[in-house]
């Protein structure tokens, strides 16, 4: 009766084995490494809007964030400003200007100006501004120099392990209150001593791992 396999059969069907394993692992990994892209998460992409509008401009006038982002002290949601606050200003400022058009016809139809969210967490995930910026967490530690980008876009890929990282330790983050909103703020060198005495100041409990239950941000 004729041999159906030959003696290096065994050999390549391991070694056909371990390839397939090595293939299947490379895969995932070649998949994570896509998930987790500037391309896929638009991470320092900047996003095209319907309007050409520039941070950078506006806070270089003087315009203060909480101006157009009204409820970022008191609420979860920081807001997408409404036509009637861009009109505050531009029914006297380049009333005329085709680039403001959408704006005047958002105005007069009533019908909000659709804007491209540039961050938008899962909604399992549970994320409060109010709380973060009460407790001394200012808008750069997560939204980057936003007053220098002409057209916005994400600096952080808001990563789960990219907020836990904080969670564990605020302290290296937290700073006054009334540096917050101040786009030029840099950790002084004592960073370490400070932040540990504004977490006791604005009670951020942290210690214990508290911060990082589920909880905190999947409820």
């Amino acid at each position: 009766m004729a041999q159906l396999f030959g003696p290096g059969a065994n050999t390549l069907a391991k070694v056909s084995f371990i390839v397939l394993i090595l293939s299947v692992a490379i895969g995932f990994g070649v998949l994570d490494l896509v998930q987790r892209s500037s391309y896929v998460r638009y991470t320092k992409v900047p996003r095209t809007q319907p309007i050409a509008f520039s941070h950078k401009h506006h806070t270089n006038m003087g315009i203060d964030c909480r101006y157009c982002h009204t409820s970022v002290e008191e609420s979860h949601f920081a807001g997408v400003p409404p036509t009637r606050i861009c009109m505050n200003c531009h029914n006297q400022l380049f009333p005329d200007s085709e680039l403001l058009k959408p704006v005047r016809d958002s105005w007069e139809s009533g019908k909000p100006i659709e804007w491209v969210r540039v961050h938008d967490l899962p909604d399992f995930v549970y994320f409060n501004h109010s709380i973060h910026v009460n407790k001394g967490i200012g808008c750069t530690t997560c939204h980057g120099r936003i007053d220098q980008m002409p057209i916005t876009w994400k600096e952080e890929p808001l990563f789960m392990r990219w907020c836990v990282e904080c969670h564990q330790d605020p302290t290296k983050f937290i700073r006054p209150r009334a540096e917050v909103f101040n786009m030029d703020y840099e950790a002084p060198e004592n960073q370490a001593e400070l932040g540990t005495e504004l977490a006791e100041k604005y009670h951020v409990n942290y210690k214990g791992g508290r911060l990082t239950d589920c909880w905190i941000c999947h409820r």
